[in-house]
């Protein structure tokens, strides 16, 4: 018997496409899934809810139709008062997003066919998933999950900036933005443990904490990240002149960067970043959202979440 189903859909991701696309989508999961239910999120966070919601109510399987965002969302729902609700509860990804990124770690193919052949045939599997604290824009304290990668430095001013250009109904691809980005970015002298050993301080232009391999829409920040080998991969990229930018930047998406001397990669389980006093203001995001800024700690939970991919 097929386990009991919910399917949460972000109309508003790819920019609204999913909401229009959502017929042709509606069809596709009537082929593989006779029994389900169904929800459409209006605001943000309410993905959370509705999971968070359905697994209590007793679904075994929690399908997501959108972009990183709101499967990131979804992902927090799977958890009340730090813990999981349903330990075999599992995680469906119909990638609908302008990134879709965690679903290429997960080797789901493009295809919303391909997809649900994946949720309804490939056993689930168990995966690490992260667990940030930071400040949020309110200035509070927070803890949430994530799947994929989280960052701070020009990473959050990134996706800060392509948000505002949505407000102003303007498009920007991601390299586009992350070049506008640099022209005026400030590297932020960052302090940063990693396991309780301090790296010597340092001006750095962005630093990834990996659980998957890919993010920003295609970069392969962390080629060699597995999802379930219980450690981040940290690349950390110190600062650069806009030639040496423009000569290097292209190599992420070939994952070929790691060899250059301004970028390091160390491998952890609990990363701790803090600002130098004159760096109040460095932003983070999380699975491609910008939800607050440092300090943050990052820690690894390992093997802790069942996702329906091949890892």
């Amino acid at each position: 018997m097929f386990p009991k189903t919910q399917i949460i859909v972000n109309p508003e991701s790819d920019g609204g496409r999913t909401g229009g696309r959502w017929k042709h989508i509606k069809e596709v999961i009537k082929i593989f899934l006779k029994d389900y239910k169904c929800e459409f999120t209006e605001k943000p966070r309410q993905a959370t809810e509705i999971s968070r919601t359905a697994i209590k109510e007793g679904s075994e399987l929690i399908v997501g139709v959108g972009g990183d965002g709101t499967i990131n969302e979804i992902a927090n729902g799977f958890y009340e008062n730090r813990k999981l609700i349903n330990s075999e509860t599992a995680l469906g990804v119909i990638p609908s997003g302008s990134g879709c990124d965690f679903s290429k770690s997960l080797k789901i193919p493009s295809g919303f066919r391909k997809a649900m052949e994946i949720i309804t045939q490939v056993s689930p599997s168990l995966i690490d998933i992260g667990k940030i604290r930071f400040i949020n824009h309110e200035g509070n304290k927070e803890e949430r999950f994530f799947l994929n990668i989280a960052d701070f430095g020009i990473g959050g001013e990134v996706v800060k900036r392509m948000n505002q250009n949505r407000t102003t109904r303007r498009t920007s691809s991601y390299l586009r933005s992350l070049i506008i980005t640099f022209l005026n970015y400030k590297d932020k002298k960052l302090r940063i443990k990693i396991d309780g050993k301090e790296i010597p301080v340092e001006n750095y232009m962005i630093g990834a904490i990996s659980n998957g391999r890919i993010f920003g829409r295609g970069m392969k920040i962390a080629p060699h990240a597995l999802l379930n080998d219980g450690l981040f991969d940290v690349v950390l990229i110190k600062g650069m002149k806009i030639i040496e930018f423009l000569r290097n930047g292209w190599k992420i998406y070939l994952g070929s960067h790691l060899s250059h001397p301004k970028v390091s990669l160390i491998q952890g389980k609990k990363i701790e970043v803090l600002h130098e006093s004159d760096e109040k203001n460095v932003l983070i995001e999380v699975d491609g959202e910008q939800v607050g800024r440092l300090p943050a700690t990052f820690e690894i939970m390992p093997r802790n979440f069942l996702v329906k991919g091949y890892i």
